[in-house]
């Protein structure tokens, strides 16, 4: 075979291996440079590889697509084929997702909880499949915290305050109940200037995206008592993988599994580094005593009895009751 013939071969290849590529469009709201964003281009370079060329990823940071809501409904209209989501999203596709985000569920026990996540995330998944996605991986973001401009010195001096709350979000709104907070529903990007004109007094989120979102820069206060954990997933849309060959799948699920884990451990310490900074930077740390602990284990179990039946399924409750009697 003359050389001609073999380069002419080779190009052929190719040329099939690229026609046949799949591409899949996957949005998500952390920016570029972030340790999110540097595991997603780790694993698209890896499956690229592994599968010649027949998987890649395109992804969208920064919410550049939009909010979660805005991605969810383009990934249900064609426009794109997956997205990192965090819990009222994800409870959107399947509610029993918000199992995990039930408040004071784990306290500040952050290892209890991402292992009540592993042991819950078959059962979970089976749900998200349900509802049309392939679930490749959850993420733990992390434990979720108050944060106010006003002083507080415990839960019961946090009635009245005036707290953002993520619009049409129904756990959200039982925990706020549960509390009398005075919940000031508002777009996520609308949050940091409504702290700096006083239109919320308080807000809450994970230590990583307290600093991302700059709102840190805005208060005075941390409430060092979690009050719930945060929880996320890289979902694709299953009519989409299905068009993947099962051997590719293999290796997508394998390379995705990976690098989840590589993301939930950077984002353990980035966690920890956002904690430290914000106590450098002055913002004090309010710790609360046992009878905040017993009433916020009050408050849970009111939460659970709005959202049973309606948001999350009996199922999903009993399997966590039993993942908490866990030692």
């Amino acid at each position: 075979m003359s050389r001609f013939v073999i380069c002419y071969f080779f190009i052929g290849l190719l040329f099939s291996a690229k026609m046949n590529a799949e591409v899949f469009k996957v949005a998500l709201l952390a920016p570029e440079g972030t340790n999110w964003a540097k595991s997603l281009k780790a694993l698209n370079k890896e499956i690229e590889a592994q599968t010649h060329g027949e998987i890649s990823f395109k992804f969208y940071y920064g919410g550049s697509q939009g909010d979660e809501l805005d991605v969810l409904r383009k990934i249900r209209i064609g426009q794109l084929h997956g997205g990192i989501f965090t819990g009222k999203t994800l409870g959107d596709i399947n509610g029993d997702v918000r199992v995990m985000e039930i408040p004071f569920n784990f306290m500040n026990n952050r290892e209890k909880a991402l292992s009540t996540l592993n042991n819950l995330a078959p059962f979970l998944s089976q749900g998200l499949g349900k509802a049309g996605f392939l679930n490749l991986g959850f993420f733990e973001i992390g434990l979720v915290y108050f944060i106010s401009k006003n002083v507080v010195s415990d839960l019961n001096s946090l009635k009245g305050l005036k707290i953002w709350s993520w619009e049409g979000d129904p756990l959200v709104a039982a925990m706020i109940d549960s509390l009398h907070l005075v919940s000031v529903p508002l777009a996520l990007p609308d949050v940091l200037s409504s702290l700096s004109t006083g239109v919320v007094e308080a807000a809450y989120g994970p230590a990583v995206g307290i600093m991302a979102l700059q709102w840190n820069t805005k208060i005075k206060y941390l409430l060092d008592f979690p009050i719930s954990y945060s929880v996320g997933a890289f979902l694709l849309n299953a009519k989409t993988t299905a068009k993947i060959s099962p051997a590719n799948l293999v290796i997508l699920k394998k390379l995705a599994a990976k690098h989840v884990l590589n993301i939930n451990a950077a984002n353990i310490i980035d966690d920890k580094e956002a904690l430290t900074a914000m106590k450098a930077a002055g913002i004090e740390f309010i710790r609360f005593n046992k009878k905040d602990i017993e009433q916020g284990l009050k408050v849970r179990e009111q939460v659970i009895n709005v959202l049973k039946n309606k948001v999350i399924s009996p199922k999903a409750i009993e399997l966590l009751q039993s993942e908490l009697k866990r030692k």
